[in-house]
């Protein structure tokens, strides 16, 4: 379909174009749904270049060597007051989808190609920009079928309605979707064809019926990028439009470390994707006449040059960085506080272990500034990238692309915030883990961790297991978020984990830490809160151990120990220790309650005793 005219249709942040509404995901905007489209149809004359070089070799790792920016979504750096204006073009690209739109008057179903839909366009008010059906009393604003079909490679399509409605037959059909109640179930969605009289209800879609059911055929459409592969041997499945499996990103993010111990190194590093093509200190010159150089014109040309020439020669060398190795450096310098060089970006403070804690933990350093950079490389649909480890072989065929050829840029975004970090000792987790109990105990969760990843056809089950460290590790991360929601003036959504486990004898290990981070895309800085609360942190692990020992759901939730039902996770739920997507790294999995505190179902195997 040939693009006529741009239209302004809604307002999203940064941030959410990765974490909520990337590339190929549906955005519901007030009278339209909308498909974020693919990187080939982006303007990114206007996207601010971030640099991160260590995430970058490690995209560049996963998708290869052609990838060389990371580009921020594109952003008019003004208000535009003129709706007509250039301003108000610019942004990300979207399309109307499903394509199959729906007339609450005369319930009407037809796509808009069909003729019967306008498009109705208000400048001034670009939410209130909708269909219409020209050919009905009052015009009224039509709505998107809320019926899709996916399948596990990302290929997304509009329902076959009309094969659906009449199979092979062929009619010149006049559809209409009736819903004969009022709960908008699919029992009660009855798909009528006018001409021929074919009637079918939309619980055939969804049922669980095998021999009722309809099965579509996966037609390997990728409307984000406006075209079909030639075969896909998955099967389709019926969604719903608001349905939450219809879009999982695959995002690298790492935290922004300095690499240089003085502040000049350290600004010329952030001004690097500028300062990269200069050849002289005139070029210098002419960049501050530009009003380029922004807090680097403080120092001389020649001081700027030098260190430019220094990089050049010594610190702009290719480096191979696997996706799993991001955390190290992280894991290096914040189990270092008093030798980590501070910068604009990254501040940590060590400060006294709390009273009563000295056995369990190493150290607890606040976290003053952070900048993390998050990248969309791609995305999944139907099932989530939360099932494969972070050093697991991703199953590329099930990974849908941004672009139709290899791409050279990937959006991302940088958040600035603050954070706490908490180092256990490593002592005290060895002889934790030498229990007979909680060896049995781990046999288990690997046995669970098998049959998951086997029932899931996921390649090499045993791989990639990370280990009941990592469980008492994610679940005290868990704990605390949500005790230090209560006082630190963030909610749950706003707090993300950074889970550091590795055992001894991993190259990279041991590691036995957590951070707890927030961050805002619209600010320099955020609350305070965490750092705050940082310095009477033993007060709010008492809190969450007292809190984690009954749970609204027991004895059910503190007696879910045997997994016997496929779960990857033993005494926890909603009640008590799940929290949102965008807080937790592993989609709610390996947790457990008795790992960390004594439940009414087990004392033996937590780390914590009774408080």
């Amino acid at each position: 379909m040939k693009i006529k005219e741009k239209y302004h249709v809604g307002d999203i942040r940064p941030s959410q174009l990765l974490q909520t509404y990337g590339v190929g995901a549906l955005i519901a905007l007030p009278n339209l749904s909308a498909l974020i489209m693919g990187l080939d149809d982006w303007d990114v004359n206007n996207s601010q270049e971030i640099t991160e070089e260590r995430l970058l070799h490690a995209i560049q790792s996963a998708l290869g060597s052609q990838v060389k920016r990371l580009l921020a979504p594109p952003a008019s750096e003004v208000e535009p007051g003129n709706p007509f204006s250039y301003e108000a073009r610019i942004g990300v690209p979207v399309a109307a989808f499903p394509r199959w739109l729906v007339c609450p008057r005369c319930h009407l179903l037809a796509p808009v190609e069909s003729g019967y839909f306008q498009l109705k366009v208000n400048r001034y008010q670009p939410e209130q920009t909708r269909y219409i059906h020209v050919n009905c009393q009052h015009q009224p604003t039509v709505l998107p079928s809320r019926f899709m079909i996916a399948c596990e490679a990302g290929h997304l399509d509009d329902f076959p309605w009309m094969h659906f409605l009449h199979g092979d037959k062929h009619c010149n059909a006049m559809v209409r979707m009736l819903e004969l109640g009022v709960s908008g179930e699919p029992s009660d969605i009855l798909i009528v064809c006018d001409t021929c009289g074919a009637k079918r209800p939309m619980s055939d879609a969804l049922s669980n019926d095998e021999k009722q059911k309809y099965h579509p055929t996966c037609t390997g459409r990728r409307p984000h990028l406006r075209d079909k592969e030639k075969a896909c041997s998955n099967k389709a499945r019926s969604i719903l439009l608001a349905a939450s499996n219809t879009w999982f990103p695959l995002i690298f993010s790492t935290l922004s470390l300095p690499s240089t111990p003085d502040l000049l190194g350290q600004r010329v590093e952030n001004k690097w994707p500028i300062l990269q093509e200069v050849q002289s200190a005139e070029n210098i010159a002419m960049l501050r006449r530009m009003r380029l150089l922004g807090d680097l014109s403080e120092y001389s040309d020649d001081e700027i040059w030098d260190r430019v020439e220094l990089k050049k020669t010594t610190g702009n060398a290719e480096e191979t960085v696997r996706p799993a190795d991001l955390k190290v450096p992280e894991w290096q310098t914040l189990s270092h506080p008093e030798q980590a060089p501070k910068s604009a970006d990254f501040e940590v403070t060590p400060v006294v272990l709390p009273d009563g804690y000295e056995h369990y933990l190493e150290q607890v350093v606040l976290v003053e500034r952070l900048r993390e950079v998050r990248a969309l490389t791609g995305f999944t649909r139907i099932e989530s990238l939360n099932d494969y480890a972070e050093e697991d072989n991703l199953p590329t065929d099930h990974i849908m692309p941004l672009v139709r050829k290899r791409t050279t840029w990937v959006p991302a975004s940088e958040v600035r915030g603050e954070g706490l970090f908490i180092q256990f000792r490593e002592d005290t987790i060895q002889e934790w883990l030498q229990s007979y109990d909680v060896k049995r105990h781990n046999a288990s969760f690997f046995d669970a961790h098998r049959r998951w990843r086997r029932a899931r056809h996921i390649e090499s089950p045993e791989a990639n297991y990370p280990g009941i460290r990592y469980v008492l590790l994610h679940t005290f991360a868990h704990a605390l978020i949500r005790q230090l929601t209560l006082e630190s003036g963030y909610t749950a959504a706003s707090i993300r984990e950074r889970i550091y486990a590795l055992p001894p004898e991993h190259e990279n290990g041991p590691m036995a830490g957590i951070l707890l981070y927030t961050a805002a895309s619209d600010s320099e800085g955020t609350l305070g809160g965490l750092v705050s609360l940082g310095k009477r942190i033993g007060y709010h692990i008492d809190g969450a151990r007292e809190e984690m020992q009954r749970c609204a759901s027991d004895p059910l939730c503190a007696e879910h120990t045997h997994f016997d039902d496929n779960k990857l996770h033993g005494a926890a739920c909603h009640a008590c220790m799940f929290l949102p997507e965008t807080s937790c790294e592993r989609g709610n999995k390996y947790l457990d309650r008795s790992v960390f505190v004594p439940t009414v179902d087990s004392s033996n195997l937590a780390f914590f005793p009774v408080i």
